[in-house]
């Protein structure tokens, strides 16, 4: 879903995306404040309709969302970063057919996502100015790296920088040499310091 269906324009995450929230009824756990903590690209993807359907769902609306954590997260389009991650993904795959995924998925890309994106995002707004806009306006904690070499540090620091200038309270975090969604593992203390005290301010110290 992730790397074609959604490249190709199909709204795919949106079920899970309600499934997920709607686990919180079934759970019995809407009441309770939410905080997201989103990893890479695809989780972005994900997340991008989890906010489109607290704001215009209504059984989702009355949810309490206290901040979001963006790990290694989000990107814009690029072409090789995309392809690393897609390796990564298809790694214990055949050669052969991970080759043909692999190209599959670039052409795919470079048609729809960027040669043909003036006329598609008409149809399907990409997840990354989807989210540029987005309506929502709680904290936001950004946790990346320049040494990723699936999600340009540039592109998350363009994000935070323009989620602050909607209003948004935003913080970001350079972990310099650590790896993509590798933060955690390479800083275990001060990635885990961070968001404990980001979840400690969103939710009033309670």
């Amino acid at each position: 879903m992730v790397f074609f269906s959604e490249s190709c324009s199909i709204r795919s995450l949106r079920t899970p995306a309600q499934q997920l929230l709607q686990l919180l009824f079934d759970h019995r756990l809407e009441k309770n404040p939410l905080l997201f903590h989103v990893f890479s690209n695809g989780g972005v993807m994900l997340y991008r309709y989890v906010v489109e359907l607290l704001h215009t769902h209504r059984q989702f609306k009355y949810l309490r969302v206290v901040g979001t954590v963006f790990d290694s997260s989000p990107g814009r389009r690029n072409v090789l970063g995309s392809l690393r991650a897609l390796a990564a993904v298809l790694s214990s795959t055949n050669v052969l057919l991970r080759s043909s995924l692999l190209l599959v998925f670039a052409v795919l890309v470079v048609i729809l996502r960027i040669m043909l994106y003036p006329l598609t995002r008409f149809l399907h707004e990409n997840h990354y100015d989807a989210l540029l806009k987005g309506p929502s306006r709680w904290p936001e904690l950004y946790l990346y790296s320049k040494a990723d070499k699936i999600i340009k540090a540039g592109d998350v620091e363009h994000m935070a920088e323009a989620r602050r200038q909607h209003g948004v309270q935003v913080k970001a975090v350079d972990f310099l040499d650590s790896g993509h969604v590798s933060h955690l593992r390479a800083y275990p203390f001060y990635y885990t310091s961070l968001c404990g005290s980001f979840l400690s301010d969103c939710t009033g110290g309670s």
